[in-house]
């Protein structure tokens, strides 16, 4: 329904610190039908990156601050069979923060199809698969991802979820605290308005960040809807690219940060 979310990554033994804000909204609104509902909201980003590399080929002070909006369209009904289906579309934008206006490069396009089922054992035990596909074009992956999940409750305090773009293995300490081992994918990718000069003479028009991180996450449950998680993990791949309007490679800023921080609060339903 709604979260604020901070994640930190430092600089240290590399060449760029990025930290990320973002917060997103979403409101159910009830349509004809059991269980069917329309979503509309929006989900922001404000990303700055800090370069501690001087000699660096390009205009640093173009790079620094990056600014994501989507509007977010969401609909889902029951199916037969005890199936779910969950189809978002996400219009939006994507720029760096010393554009005045915006362009055409400017509009990105997001999209999710699922189907969901979930499962209820005779002990309590409780199951769900989650099967579709996923679409950014200002993620930290610009192509189509499967999106796999499926989650099982096998005893009482323990669950465990294995899919893309994550997975984890929850234990559960009281009703209120939870700890999760994590991996999951991340990033984030940005249009380069006017674009900047690498080198001299290449045109760089696209920034893009991709990472697969994985570590430890702290849960606690204030009430039943709003809680709040705390993560530390280890960055096992980091890939900062620079990239034409074709997203032929231009080049790539060295980053060896391995630290990585994450702050959310959430309410939910």
């Amino acid at each position: 329904m709604a979260r604020i979310d901070f994640t930190y990554i430092p600089n240290k033994n590399s060449n760029v610190e990025y930290s990320r804000f973002r917060g997103l909204i979403n409101y159910p609104i009830r349509l004809k039908g059991e269980g069917t509902y329309l979503f509309v909201g929006f989900d922001y980003s404000n990303i700055h990156l800090r370069f501690r590399n001087e000699n660096l080929p390009f205009d640093r002070d173009k790079l620094n601050d990056f600014q994501l909006l989507d509007l977010s369209f969401g609909y889902t009904k029951p199916l037969k069979n005890g199936w779910r289906l969950g189809v978002r579309f996400q219009p939006g934008i994507s720029t760096n923060h010393t554009a005045k206006y915006l362009k055409a490069d400017d509009i990105v396009f997001s999209g999710d199809l699922v189907f969901i089922k979930e499962y209820k054992s005779e002990v309590g035990h409780t199951a769900r698969l989650i099967l579709g596909l996923t679409y950014s074009q200002n993620r930290g992956y610009v192509f189509p991802l499967p999106f796999i999940s499926y989650y099982k409750k096998f005893r009482p305090d323990w669950s465990y979820n294995l899919g893309i773009p994550k997975s984890n293995l929850q234990y559960f300490i009281t009703d209120k605290q939870r700890l999760k081992l994590f991996a999951q994918l991340d990033g984030f990718t940005s249009n380069i308005q006017n674009g900047v000069l690498v080198n001299g003479s290449d045109r760089a028009e696209i920034i893009n960040m991709s990472l697969i991180d994985g570590g430890l996450q702290y849960e606690y449950h204030f009430t039943e809807h709003l809680q709040l998680d705390l993560r530390a993990a280890y960055n096992f791949v980091i890939s900062n690219k620079l990239k034409d309007g074709n997203h032929n490679k231009i080049f790539t800023i060295d980053n060896d940060s391995r630290s990585y921080a994450r702050a959310i609060l959430k309410f939910k339903i």
